[in-house]
């Protein structure tokens, strides 16, 4: 492929996750990432902080999706369902993306400071969805609770998602996800 051709950071995206899955996540370098891409390592870090940021973009896209879908919710919503309007909502973002989202998981279940990263991320997504729900109006404990059981759901399902042997899409997953939580706090 040549250097000019479009997506350079989708390339190197996926060279990245193929090395990671080959040769492990330490041992790639960001030259073999950019060779395999076709392209410069100049330009893998135009794209990329490190060799880690492929997996963990720095301003997470999918927080900022989740926190706005939550805070676009309707003011007569529910937590729980201003939540779920969210949940459902950020499932755009990983439309045709199960492969990638495979490899992603593999990479890091593979690399225990790779797991730290994911848990930091988590704990993140967490922090910015219960301040979300406090500018929403709504008081503690309920922000952080409704926060964490959203990334509960979130985590739960994405996991059922990409194992191998589901083939349900993302969006009835976080719903059944949800579904269950709800049963479990109902129940006597």
């Amino acid at each position: 492929m040549g250097r000019w051709e479009p997506n350079a950071r989708g390339r190197l995206e996926q060279a990245a996750l193929e090395l990671y899955g080959e040769r492990g996540f330490e041992q790639a370098t960001v030259a073999e990432i950019a060779k395999r891409a076709g392209l410069t390592e100049r330009t893998f870090f135009r794209h990329f902080a490190d060799k880690r940021e492929v997996l963990f973009p720095g301003a997470s896209p999918l927080e900022e999706l989740f926190a706005k879908h939550l805070a676009d919710a309707p003011e007569s919503a529910a937590p729980i369902d201003a939540m779920a309007a969210a949940l459902d909502a950020i499932t755009v973002m990983f439309a045709d993306r199960r492969e990638i989202a495979q490899q992603r998981q593999a990479v890091i279940a593979a690399n225990a400071e790779l797991q730290e990263r994911e848990l930091v991320k988590l704990a993140s997504l967490s922090a910015a969805l219960a301040d979300t729900l406090r500018r929403r109006g709504v008081g503690e404990p309920a922000a952080s609770l409704t926060a964490e059981a959203g990334v509960a759901v979130f985590k739960v399902a994405f996991g059922r998602w990409i194992s191998e042997s589901n083939e349900r899409d993302l969006g009835h997953l976080i719903r059944e996800s949800l579904d269950e939580l709800k049963a479990v706090t109902a129940a006597k």
